[in-house]
């Protein structure tokens, strides 16, 4: 038989079903060949004809990193939308470029990591850019929304295979690889779990990729929850991504293990597919996978499992059926469809937060525009290449004029004299910006940045005046008068050479510092990307340990006064204020503090001093404590991509009316905040759900030029869930969108309950008068809650109320509904133990791992003393007479009823280690119901009581 008569294999029949042909794939390959495709990059298999395969493709908002592509808001501003049909044909559109590119670049990736689901907790979290919003019920309708448009609606074939960030837990990037969040189980499975679950079983998620930190003392890269959760909530194959580096992680700076061999058998047999480590080099994770097997610690049957769940994602996006996917040919990309894509999106991102009557401006109004982000259109790290660009500044003279807009950037400009009198000067380059713009005239900063074609800067008698930018912390930014940062090569030469600070490691930030003694007016400059200070060389302006150079500022001008100066002149001055997405708050960088950096509040003082009619816009990844008293208006927008500045101009000339929604809590200062390790979003009464305080701006905030009426509320009970429908009305004089929104509160519930909780939205667009009639159905599990002591949800029979409004406490409709549900009962805990982590409160308690595999203990936070409390807890009629604990380390445990004097003292001399768990017992006489306190001292490890008589 000749080659050209050979039978097509199985695998390549698309009449089979694509289980079959993964069993046929599978049985080809080679031990060796499935252990290569483990890694990210799966070389080819040339014998087959398999081609290579690469997990992952970011495009959280656009597609990034692979040049030129729509760039959309960020999330978080996609979650302040609240609207899930434009954030799902936001999806179609990114997966449609991501198609177009891979067309003609085959290291674009199909398997897309994103969304990002984790919860916006704590808003001084570094990337909460990435995320939708605190609360887990509207983050998995916009995730889901997101990852249907990424996925298609084909039946079979996938137009991209959407992975969710970060499983789990993971709202902090101090110390992000080696820090544990203690979650408990009430807050596990009404919180974290929720956005993730609802999202999966929705059916458009291909997988997911685990944090780098630590859930209750366990790696998320070998959690349980994957096999335990995750992979419950479908039966579609899901394919589960390492974090870059994360497995290394888990011996070199985690310690979990102590060898990599171990480490890497760990995650495969929790479940994880796809190792992302080394770069493109697999040949550790071969090695390592190689020599698990080789220990025993690996089956080739746990190698096949992975591979398989990989190979259904490469099936369905129709790798070895090219001639039958119908997404093979999509060429979608930068059309005019996906421009006005963009900018509607941007203009549906922008939340109003206050407006005493300056907004919408009049036709003939002259404003004045000034702030740090007036003329930016900042790009973060998950962002592509601006093929299209509009700042605040280009958006206001496109809209009113460039005659009737004034503009201050309100920059301190400087001229940095050397210690033998000569000043820093930026040597002139000929259009070189010209030679790295792309089609369209993009400009692509990375070929800009880190540049050593381009001369160094000198120091001469003149020197140039630099623009210098203070972006809070101390940390700023220089840039030359024609618009390129200051940044340092490899070479360590400093240059006039990228367009905006950028990169993992940004070269474009510096800090001066003070010189102490003979110096009265000396600074130094130190560069914050390579840690070395800046100096003056005979061959050019270098960074480097040794001699730094002792500056003298001279300040040519102060931003305050260009700013004044320009909003004297107005009739309506706009301050834009917000953060560079790549300085102070990103990956890697939690922030310190909600408030402005000190120079752009100075600035604004300096625009409400000189005009009263001022408005605030924040441009920012994260909310601020702004105080907004004395401004008449405020707005807040994520960066909106390439449309911003149009969007925000619409905005505020009324063409569009405001209608974007908080999606997290704003708070009024620091003090409102938990601590940023504090995941117990319960006991620590964060987020809307439970915060009792005031806040700056609450949760679903956002105002509209047009006012809006509900009426008619209907709540209907139905088999398994509730029916509820109001009337929305727009009595105003303009068209304009409002967003409705539906909350739930137990009105006098057993346990800490949320002060309420969103159980559906809806965003319309209605015309002057209009009204519209809107419906939801509420299932009954959104009324549950975990019950620990039985260790599954439970819907509490009483009273909850149904109450609907424009935010979460904007209330215009409640009325409240009994509900038959599961009586609660005391614990029986003659006949169930009581696990250590299913406590009803606590002080000073942190959960951890009770063995690497599986289960949770308790211990006292830092090896102090901590203690649990039990609530209701039965011990029969007849009673107990003992009780035994099992727990390792070493310290004491010591039991009392209802808080009362001890009972029962348990101690524990040190065992051989935390997972070598003894088995204490003591006499107790208990009977009755009482609530059980356990008081622990010292580094133990805390697991199970149990109780019998």
């Amino acid at each position: 038989m000749t080659a050209q008569t050979l039978p097509t294999p199985p695998f390549r029949d698309p009449r089979l079903p694509f289980a079959k042909r993964i069993d046929d794939l599978l049985a080809r390959l080679t031990l060796d060949e499935r252990i290569a495709f483990l890694h990210q990059f799966a070389p080819a298999v040339e014998r087959l004809g398999v081609g290579a395969f690469r997990t992952g493709q970011e495009a959280l908002h656009g597609v990034a990193w692979m040049g030129p592509a729509t760039v959309f808001p960020q999330a978080v501003g996609l979650g302040a939308t609240w609207n899930d049909d434009l954030v799902r044909r936001i999806g179609e559109a990114v997966s449609a470029e991501t198609r177009a590119m891979r067309s003609r670049d085959d290291r674009v990736g199909l398997n897309v990591w994103s969304p990002t689901v984790n919860l916006l907790r704590h808003p001084l979290w570094g990337r909460n850019e990435e995320g939708y919003s605190e609360d887990p019920k509207l983050t998995s309708a916009i995730a889901t929304a997101y990852t249907r448009g990424l996925r298609g609606d084909h039946p079979d074939y996938w137009r991209t295979a959407p992975v969710l960030k970060h499983w789990l837990a993971h709202n902090n990037e101090t110390d992000r690889d080696t820090t544990s969040s203690s979650v408990r189980p009430r807050v596990l499975h009404e919180y974290d779990l929720r956005a993730f679950r609802e999202t999966v079983e929705a059916g458009a998620v291909a997988g997911v990729m685990p944090a780098y930190n630590l859930v209750n003392g366990r790696p998320n890269h070998v959690s349980p929850y994957l096999r335990e959760h995750l992979r419950a909530w479908t039966d579609q194959d899901l394919l589960v991504c390492s974090d870059a580096g994360a497995p290394s992680n888990l011996v070199d700076s985690e310690h979990y293990f102590d060898t990599h061999e171990k480490a890497t058998a760990a995650a495969v047999l929790a479940g994880v597919d796809s190792f992302t480590d080394h770069g493109t080099d697999s040949s550790k994770i071969v090695e390592r996978v190689q020599g698990a097997l080789v220990q025993g610690l690996l089956s080739e049957a746990d190698i096949e499992a992975a591979v398989r769940r990989q190979l259904a994602i490469r099936f369905r996006l129709g790798e070895f059926d090219p001639q039958s996917d119908p997404h093979a040919d999509t060429l979608d990309f930068d059309t005019p469809a996906h421009r006005a894509l963009a900018q509607e999106a941007a203009e549906q991102a922008i939340v109003l937060l206050k407006n005493d009557g300056l907004l919408p401006l009049g036709p003939d109004v002259r404003v004045a525009v000034v702030g740090l982000l007036a003329d930016e259109c900042k790009l973060d790290w998950y962002s592509g290449t601006l093929i299209h660009r509009s700042t605040p500044l280009e958006g206001l003279y496109e809209r009113f004029g460039a005659e009737r807009v004034d503009f201050a950037e309100g920059v301190d400009r400087v001229r940095l004299r050397t210690s033998r009198g000569t000043y820093l000067s930026v040597p002139a380059v000929d259009d070189a910006a010209d030679e790295v713009r792309g089609a369209e005239g993009a400009l692509d900063p990375a070929l800009l940045a880190g540049r050593t074609d381009l001369p160094p800067l000198t120091a001469d008698a003149t020197g140039t005046e630099l623009a210098l930018i203070d972006w809070g912390q101390g940390v700023l930014t220089l840039r030359a008068p024609d618009g390129r940062y200051l940044s340092v090569a490899e070479d360590g030469c400093l240059r006039a050479s990228a367009d905006q600070p950028g990169g993992w490691v940004v070269q474009e930030t510096f800090r001066i510092e003070e010189v102490s003694g003979t110096h009265e007016n000396g600074h130094l400059l130190k560069h914050l990307g390579t840690g070395g200070y800046v100096s003056v060389a005979a061959d050019g302006v270098k960074v480097a340990a040794e001699n730094p150079e002792i500056f003298e500022l001279e300040f040519t001008e102060r931003g305050e006064d260009a700013v004044a100066r320009v909003a004297a002149a107005a009739d309506v001055v706009l301050v834009v204020a917000g953060n560079d997405p790549h300085i102070n708050g990103r990956e890697t960088e939690d922030r310190t503090t909600l408030r402005l950096p000190g120079h752009q509040e100075r600035l604004l003082r300096a625009a409400r001093a000189a005009n009263p009619n001022t408005a605030l816009a924040l441009v920012s990844a994260y909310p601020y404590a702004v105080d907004p008293a004395g401004l008449r208006a405020v707005l807040w927008t994520a960066h909106g991509g390439q449309a911003a500045g149009t969007a925000l101009a619409r905005v505020l000339a009324g063409d569009v009316s405001p209608a974007g929604r908080l999606p997290q809590t704003w708070y009024a200062s620091d003090d409102d905040l938990p601590g940023l390790l504090d995941y117990d979003v319960i006991g620590g009464r964060q987020t809307y759900l439970y915060f009792e305080g005031t806040p700056l701006f609450p949760f679903g905030h956002g105002l509209s030029y047009a006012p809006f009426v509900y009426t008619d509320l209907q709540v209907r009970q139905r088999v398994g869930g509730l029916a509820v429908s109001f009337t929305v009305t727009n009595t105003g004089d303009v068209a304009a969108d409002e967003v409705a929104q539906l909350y739930t509160r137990a009105v006098a519930p057993s346990v800490p309950r949320p002060r309420r909780e969103l159980a559906a939205h809806r965003r319309v667009h209605l015309a002057p008068g209009a009204s519209t009639d809107l419906s939801f159905e509420v299932p009954l599990s959104a009324f549950e809650f975990w019950d620990v002591a039985l260790g599954r949800p439970r819907l509490e029979p009483g009273a909850y109320e149904m109450l609907v409004g424009a935010s979460s406490e904007d209330v215009r409709l409640r009325t409240t509904v009994e509900l038959d549900g599961e009586p609660g009962a005391p614990r029986p805990v003659r006949e169930r133990d009581l696990g250590a982590a299913d406590f009803d409160e606590h002080r000073n308690i942190a959960i951890v791992d009770r063995t690497k595999v599986t289960g949770d203990a308790v211990t006292p936070v830092d090896g102090g003393a901590g203690e649990l409390v039990f609530r209701h807890c039965d011990f029969g009629d007849g009673g107990v007479t003992s009780v035994t604990v099992d727990a390792a380390g070493e310290g004491s445990v010591e039991l009392s009823l209802d808080g009362g004097p001890s009972n029962a003292v348990l101690t524990l001399g040190a065992t051989k280690g935390p997972y070598d768990y003894t088995t204490l017992g003591a006499e107790i006489a208990a009977a009755g119901v009482h609530d059980v306190h356990i008081r622990l001292r010292g580094p133990l490890r805390l697991a199970r009581v149990g109780f019998s008589g």
